[in-house]
C-alpha cells in the first residue's frame, strides 16, 4: 500500500508516526494530536515543494505509528523515541 493511502487510514487520534527507509530503518519520528491529519498533510503540494519534507517523502517506504491516549503521552513517546 502507498504511503498516502496509509495516511488516510490513521486513527484520528494522538499519536506518534515513523517513517522508515527502504531498508526498515527509522528516518523520521513526529508526534500528532490528530495523527491522520498530520501525516496526510505531508502530502499536500505545498509540503512536498518542501525540500525537508519532500526528500523525506521520496525517501520514505513504510509507516508506522503509536497511538496514545493524550498529547502529553505522544511528547513523552517521542522523546524517548528520539
Amino acid at each position: 500500500m502507498e504511503l498516502r493511502e496509509n495516511a488516510a487510514l490513521l486513527p484520528a487520534q494522538p499519536g506518534v508516526y515513523l517513517y522508515k527507509d527502504q531498508h526498515g530503518a527509522v528516518i523520521y519520528v513526529g508526534k500528532a494530536k490528530n495523527l491522520r491529519a498530520r501525516v496526510r498533510s505531508y502530502f499536500n503540494d505545498d509540503r512536498l515543494a518542501d525540500a525537508k519534507t519532500g526528500t523525506l517523502i521520496a525517501e520514505a517506504r513504510d509507516l508506522e505509528f503509536i497511538q496514545v491516549d493524550n498529547e502529553k503521552e505522544a511528547l513523552a513517546l517521542e522523546n524517548n523515541l528520539i
